[in-house]
C-alpha cells in the first residue's frame, strides 16, 4: 500500500534534486525544521535527516539512494504507520503541451503497513507539499510547515 503522485515542475532535474537534498531546499517546501549532517552541503547515502512538525512531532529519514534522477528515503522514526516505509522521488524529463521543457516528479510513499484514515490525511498532505515544492522551485516561495495548508482535523 502507498501514496502515488505526479507533478510537472518547470525546472531542470538538477534544480529539483537540489530542493530534495539540501537543508535549505527541504526547509523551503516541506518543513522549516530540518536537521541532519549536510556536511558537504547536501545529503548523501547513509545520512540521517530529521524533519520537525511542531509539538514534538519529528520524523527521521535515512537516505538510501541518491542519483541525478532519484532520491529514496527510509523512515526510521516518526508516526507508527510510517516506520520502515519509503519515500521515493523519481524524476524524468518531459514537456508541457506547448513544448516547454519540464521535469516530471513521480512521488511514492510506499510500504505502509495499513491503509487508515491517517493514510488519507498523508496522501492529501503530500499533495499540498508537492505543490509547495513546485512553487518553491518555479517561483522561489513554498509553503513549508508550519505555514502549510491545513486540510483536516489532524492538523
Amino acid at each position: 500500500m502507498g501514496i502515488y503522485h505526479k507533478v510537472g515542475i518547470r525546472a531542470t532535474e538538477k534544480e529539483v534534486i537540489s530542493a530534495l537534498t539540501t537543508k535549505s531546499g527541504l526547509a523551503n517546501w516541506w518543513t522549516k525544521e530540518v536537521g541532519g549532517d549536510f556536511t558537504s552541503g547536501v545529503s548523501t547515502v547513509g545520512d540521517m535527516i530529521s524533519f520537525g512538525f511542531g509539538h514534538g512531532n519529528v520524523i527521521e529519514m535515512k537516505v538510501q539512494e541518491l542519483t541525478p534522477n532519484r532520491v529514496l528515503w527510509e523512515c526510521i522514526s516518526g508516526p507508527e504507520d510510517w516506520i520502515e516505509s519509503h519515500i521515493d522521488f523519481q524524476l524524468k524529463l518531459g514537456n508541457t503541451s506547448s513544448g516547454e521543457k519540464l521535469t516530471i516528479l513521480f512521488f511514492r510513499h510506499k510500504d505502509w503497513k495499513l491503509e487508515t484514515e491517517f493514510t488519507a490525511h498523508c496522501s492529501m498532505k503530500w499533495a499540498t507539499f508537492l505543490l509547495s515544492l513546485k512553487n518553491y522551485i518555479e517561483n522561489g516561495v513554498g509553503k513549508p510547515s508550519p505555514e502549510d495548508i491545513k486540510i483536516d482535523d489532524i492538523n
